[in-house]
């Protein structure tokens, strides 16, 4: 893998088509903006559209219309079946990969299967384009600050071409392969992130069950094996990481859903794979259940809750 920190912004010789002015598009896009990128935004959601405008980026009627024209088609959609439908067109709609004129580079940055992300790239190649996929991690906070890590899935040439907008983007770029190797990059290191913020939840509830105060525990685990991101930095306990999620009622952060969904996609890869797995398909279930049981829009690390109440008093 090669990885690179961040330079000086690079303008853009072409307008940027953004598809996806979300809760981590639209900072996104805000920031390429802010870095001197031409910017033409859509999404299906007026409030979207509102928000990208009220902070400087222009907007088109249509996702074609976006397009038309723009030298980067920069995507953030929900599936990857979004993905695709957007590249070949729906209802007897033009897709994008036809709207967008020749050798036109389409960057994905959506979380999908790894399949749908390689089906992306033959698709976008088959019609005269460029391709690369290039997933991101940060959340919503990492979006508004630039600060977001990309893990990218391209042919070299490609990923040395959108290297200077996703280092204004983020503050950590890595290359990790070609097609398809930055969804395959995400979805493992996400994988771990789940099954590692069940453990440190457990061992929180064990703990208060022993008699360990929430800082004890702490104090000890991050300075010994059992040191790791979801402890250190998520803490699922409020107290001895003031700025975790848990200090203000579980508000997001990285939402349940949205781990769910992670832990979703790698479950598919590990079931095509025939990895012998066990913790990644039991922490899928887990986050699922938490998603379902009101989870849904509370921080990832809000599991805690759900193992305090299901144990036994």
């Amino acid at each position: 893998m090669s990885e690179t920190t961040r330079s000086e912004p690079v303008r853009a010789e072409g307008t940027i088509a953004f598809l996806g002015l979300g809760h981590m598009g639209g900072p996104m896009a805000v920031n390429l903006v802010k870095a001197g990128y031409s910017v033409t935004g859509f999404d299906l959601v007026p409030a979207a559209l509102e928000s990208a405008r009220a902070h400087g980026i222009s907007t088109a009627d249509t996702a074609a219309g976006a397009v038309a024209g723009a030298a980067v088609v920069l995507t953030m959609l929900p599936s990857g079946r979004h993905l695709l439908d957007a590249y070949r067109g729906t209802g007897g709609q033009p897709g994008l990969l036809e709207a967008a004129g020749p050798d036109t580079m389409f960057l994905d940055c959506s979380t999908i299967n790894v399949d749908e992300a390689r089906e992306a790239a033959e698709l976008a190649i088959a019609a005269g384009h460029r391709a690369v996929d290039a997933p991101v991690s940060g959340g919503v906070v990492g979006a508004e600050a630039g600060t977001l890590t990309f893990m990218v899935g391209a042919l070299s040439e490609d990923f040395e071409a959108v290297k200077p907008m996703l280092e204004v983007m983020g503050k950590r770029v890595v290359h990790c392969g070609e097609h398809g190797a930055g969804q395959a990059a995400k979805i493992c290191n996400n994988m771990i992130l789940g099954v590692s913020m069940i453990a440190v939840s457990e061992a929180f509830v064990l703990g208060e069950k022993l008699g360990l105060t929430h800082q004890a525990l702490f104090d000890v685990a991050s300075a010994a094996s059992g040191q790791c991101w979801a402890l250190t930095t998520n803490c699922p306990v409020p107290g001895p990481v003031p700025t975790s999620p848990a200090n203000r009622d579980y508000q997001p952060g990285f939402a349940g859903a949205l781990m769910a969904k992670d832990l979703k996609l790698a479950l598919n890869a590990l079931t095509s794979t025939g990895v012998a797995a066990r913790l990644g398909p039991l922490a899928s279930e887990i986050y699922d259940t938490f998603a379902a049981e009101g989870g849904a829009g509370r921080d990832f690390s809000g599991i805690i809750t759900d193992i305090r109440d299901k144990s036994s008093h």
